[in-house]
């Protein structure tokens, strides 16, 4: 006799016994696990299904003197469907304690899945709080994108520099680590007083006890785990305001500062410059992290605050990672093959800002990148593979994408286009196929050729 034809013919009370429950429980088993990764077309692995995160509070404390990181991630979120496990994302670390809805819930441990299973079932469409507290020392990960990009946890001279495109965010927190589970954050962060912790959005506190200092961060507005970041270390932090009222919140290595000043003092300039674009900010306050060269190999448009190494303090990279602010990081891409509507966006709007003040012509940057072989070794559209999503054809042939549309459609009607869309997915997530279909509504025409030799095409026109 089976376990279920057991329970059928015992009374009700000791039935529900065996099914693992007690009386008056309501214990159900109608949900399913969520899926294990949310199937990326190029990073199969990240994300989880089942679930919707709304909020995350991470309460952190690091020592940089052991490099031990001490955690507790609190996560609203609401199922997606009928739960009875789901999954996060975390990067090694260990988990001490797992609770939904303050009871206790088993934790299971899988390479970078993190398996929690309620105490009962969690029905579709209910919100429902997870709290993980987990500790350990953070890593490295080396990223599929580059054979060399190391994102993650990244130990500094004197502290730590969390970033996280496109799969760091889980090694310092464990959450639904893909960009279309957008949520708002809260991060507050204790290390040594002599150091500062640097994140997104808005300082709500800072507090020192004793010989520890503790930060309070919140983003209010939706953002993708790639793009949460923490700063420690020994920074020149200044605050001002854009004429417009914006606040500005830089951060820059000490080690640094002079060199980067220059270059940081035309933040409020270009903010003007990018409103009048792309249209009204999407966030409340903007700004810059700055590091030595060698703590990290590359700029990063964390959501902002973007983070540069000093290497890349130069005007061209700043435009770069604050058009992102409009294009990655309020309208995110749906899946990482639209990485070009984050990195084409971005490098095109180099090249309007070069037209606008350095008479460089959008048209002489076209034709540069036209006859740059690299660039045409895939269609932007379609990266071949993760380890292909951020090289050049992504950045090159996506802003030679925007071009063509503009000469197309006009100089107005690409204005309105670049506005609109930036509006009408604000705080969201797009793909490549809504961009078309936008393009093609609000300018009135059939754009099918230009995308099929721009934006899909894999061989060079004769004439551009």
């Amino acid at each position: 006799m089976d376990r279920r034809t057991l329970v059928r013919i015992l009374t009700p009370a000791v039935a529900l016994l065996l099914l693992g429950g007690c009386t008056g429980a309501g214990v159900d088993v109608h949900g399913k696990p969520g899926a294990a990764g949310v199937r990326d077309p190029l990073f199969h692995k990240l994300g989880n299904g089942g679930y919707d995160v709304q909020h995350y509070t991470l309460t952190l404390d690091y020592d940089p003197a052991t490099s031990r990181l001490e955690g507790t991630a609190e996560i609203t979120a609401r199922a997606t469907q009928d739960l009875s496990a789901f999954n996060l994302d975390l990067h090694g670390l260990t988990v001490e304690s797992a609770t939904v809805d303050g009871k206790k819930a088993a934790a299971n441990r899988a390479g970078d899945e993190l398996t929690v299973r309620p105490h009962r079932d969690l029905d579709k469409g209910r919100t429902f709080r997870t709290v993980v507290r987990y500790a350990g020392t953070p890593t490295v990960i080396v990223d599929k994108d580059k054979d060399t990009s190391e994102e993650g946890w990244l130990t500094t001279a004197d502290g730590a520099l969390a970033v996280g495109e496109p799969a760091g965010s889980m090694a310092w927190f464990p959450g639904n680590n893909h960009p279309s589970d957008k949520a708002t954050y809260d991060i507050t962060v204790t290390v040594p007083k002599t150091l500062q912790a640097i994140s997104n959005g808005e300082l709500q506190s800072e507090r020192t006890t004793g010989d520890r200092t503790t930060f309070a961060w919140k983003s209010k507005k939706p953002m993708a785990s790639y793009l949460a970041t923490l700063a420690i270390g020994k920074y020149d932090v200044k605050h001002s305001t854009t004429a417009s009222g914006l606040s500005v919140l830089t951060a820059v290595d000490k080690t640094v500062a002079d060199d980067s000043a220059e270059v940081l003092a035309q933040i409020p300039e270009i903010m003007e410059w990018a409103t009048d674009n792309f249209g009204t900010y999407p966030f409340s306050s903007i700004g810059a992290i700055v590091v030595p060269d060698g703590e990290v190999e590359y700029a990063l448009e964390t959501q902002t605050r973007p983070l540069f190494p000093q290497k890349y303090v130069d005007t061209e990279t700043l435009v770069h990672e604050i058009a992102h602010q409009w294009y990655g990081n309020s309208v995110t891409p749906a899946t990482w093959k639209d990485m070009w509507l984050n990195e084409g966006f971005a490098t095109y709007a180099e090249w309007i800002w070069l037209e606008d003040f350095e008479g460089t012509p959008a048209q002489e940057s076209f034709d540069a990148a036209f006859d740059t072989e690299k660039n045409w070794e895939f269609a932007p559209a379609d990266p071949p593979s993760a380890a292909q999503v951020s090289e050049d054809p992504v950045y090159y042939r996506g802003a030679m994408v925007l071009h063509k549309l503009r000469q197309k459609v006009g100089d107005e009607t690409f204005g309105k286009i670049m506005q609109g869309w930036a509006a009408e997915h604000r705080y969201g997530n797009a793909s490549t196929a809504d961009f078309t279909s936008y393009a093609e509504e609000k300018s009135g025409e059939d754009l099918t050729d230009l995308w099929k030799t721009w934006l899909y095409g894999t061989d060079k026109p004769a004439n551009p």
